[in-house]
């Protein structure tokens, strides 16, 4: 399977300073059978994506729980803590974490976006999104375009199943 090698230059070359997940995947064996060695390298770009996620929310001084919020109301999930990820947490910590948003300016009294919550989580999503680029760039541009065609039918196959 063409999608699993060419997943698998991208997934084994990007530096682990600073990715302590993709770094923890990247010590595991590569699997020989092309379907466990597509879902293992997926795998290691979905934890290189996430570690900058986590240092793009880090630098803009987001903690997990604002996170959450900021997700919950980027899916137009109203309370954000009603949001499944948080809703469990004791209701004082919430208030607190809805409080700080509110005093930064992130939200408005209602727990809604402000223009200044909308833009900050924008510019933590561009800056995810630039952060995990390095490992597409072992792919040339036509084993890009090829890997690409090759992974839209399962993605296509995915979303027909209205898998998340």
């Amino acid at each position: 399977m063409r999608a699993a090698d060419l997943t698998t230059k991208a997934a084994t070359s990007a530096p682990t300073e600073g990715r302590v997940m993709y770094a923890g995947m990247r010590t595991l064996d590569v699997p020989g059978d092309p379907v466990a060695r597509l879902w293992h390298s997926a795998t290691m770009l979905r934890e290189h994506r996430g570690d900058g996620h986590i240092a793009a929310l880090l630098g803009a001084h987001i903690g997990g729980t604002e996170a959450h919020v900021l997700s919950a109301l980027e899916m137009n999930i109203h309370p954000p803590e009603s949001f499944g990820r948080i809703h469990h947490l004791p209701k004082e910590r919430l208030a607190t974490v809805m409080d700080g948003l509110r005093e930064r300016g992130l939200i408005d009294a209602d727990g809604h976006f402000t223009d200044t919550g909308r833009a900050t989580k924008q510019r933590v999503e561009a800056l995810t999104d630039e952060l995990a680029t390095p490992p597409y760039d072992a792919l040339s541009p036509a084993e890009l375009d090829e890997l690409i065609t090759e992974l839209q039918p399962i993605t296509a196959a995915l979303v027909a199943a209205d898998s998340q």
